[in-house]
């Protein structure tokens, strides 16, 4: 019997180390009350919506653009019914496939989007906090005359030099995500480069400097550790603004290809003169999955700004523990 204790407390330290590093555990320890609950809704609605988009040949029930089924036309503007959950539109396609597909639309056009402006704003953030001189005005300035634009515009400029007329999906994917990539990356660069501008003046910079590290290596292995814990944070919010960036894209016509894929923004213009006649399904359906998915993923993001931020950490645990030493020194008093 004792000589299986250590083995049991091994196999139990394995455990809890094991689950420390599953993705989101920690943010989900740290959170408590209405922002636990904040975060998991968050999470429950950001996953279903990619489980959707993943599996979305499998769940859909007809393609997004199919019009009959066994060589039977479906009826145009059909309200939901057993055959067609979500209803008809004008040209007889299916809203439910229609929303299904669209959504892994939207989930790749993001994840690219995101991923390419992580990947342009925080090494230029970094390089620009770092060495500054000349090169950190011009970009600055690049940065600010970005900001100077209103975005949707600048999005709309962008996706159609990009596109330049391409009527496949994964060029409209791709013109979407360079052009919503252009909106947000000064918002990294300013984030990282304004960290990086603190971060370059501390000792533990001045000593690797005096220990003879390179520019690149202060930068990589101690600097930017420091300065993007802030990037997940500002990368789940762009989330939601870029799903709306892509309907707005999408209504106004210029975003993925309707013969070449699902655009829930697209679906929304289609469906603004059946709205007149009381068609409601057509319109409804396309624009809740933006409102369910805006929100799932802005849930996320400000529960993680709660955790990740240092400002509102120390402010809650401030007022959690002043409270309570107050209450001793009460109790003891008396």
């Amino acid at each position: 019997m004792t000589a299986s204790l250590p083995e049991l407390e091994l196999t139990e330290v394995e455990i809890a180390g094991r689950r420390s590093r599953i993705p989101g555990l920690n943010a989900m320890r740290a959170t408590s009350g209405f922002q636990r609950g904040m975060l998991l809704a968050g999470a429950i609605i950001v996953g279903l919506f990619v489980i959707i988009a993943v599996f979305a040949p499998l769940i859909a029930p007809y393609g997004f653009n199919d019009a009959s089924s066994g060589g039977v036309d479906f009826k145009t503007l059909q309200a939901p019914s057993a055959k067609h959950w979500f209803g008809t539109t004008v040209g007889g396609e299916d809203v439910l496939s229609q929303v299904v597909y669209g959504a892994q639309t939207a989930l790749e056009v993001i994840v690219l989007a995101v991923a390419l402006s992580i990947v342009v704003g925080v090494p230029l953030g970094l390089i620009s906090g770092y060495f500054g001189g000349r090169l950190d005005r011009v970009l600055v300035l690049v940065a600010d005359a970005l900001f100077s634009f209103p975005s949707l515009l600048l999005a709309i400029v962008i996706d159609i030099s990009v596109s330049n007329g391409s009527s496949s999906k994964s060029g409209g994917i791709l013109a979407a995500a360079v052009a919503i990539t252009v909106v947000y990356v000064p918002q990294y660069f300013r984030v990282v480069r304004n960290a990086t501008v603190a971060a370059r003046e501390e000792p533990y910079v001045e000593a690797a400097r005096a220990l003879g590290a390179s520019p690149f290596a202060i930068m990589t292995r101690y600097v930017f550790g420091n300065v993007v814990q802030t990037v997940p944070v500002i990368a789940t919010l762009n989330a939601g603004d870029a799903i709306l960036t892509l309907a707005g894209l999408g209504f106004l016509g210029f975003g993925i290809e309707p013969s070449s894929g699902a655009e829930w923004g697209y679906e929304l213009n289609k469906a603004i003169s059946d709205t007149a006649a009381g068609i409601w399904w057509t319109g409804t359906f396309p624009g809740l999955a933006i409102v369910l998915m805006v929100v799932g993923v802005t849930l996320v993001g400000e529960s993680l700004n709660d955790v990740l931020n240092p400002l509102l950490r120390t402010a809650k645990l401030t007022q959690v523990v002043l409270p309570e030493r107050t209450g001793v020194s009460m109790g003891k008093s008396k």
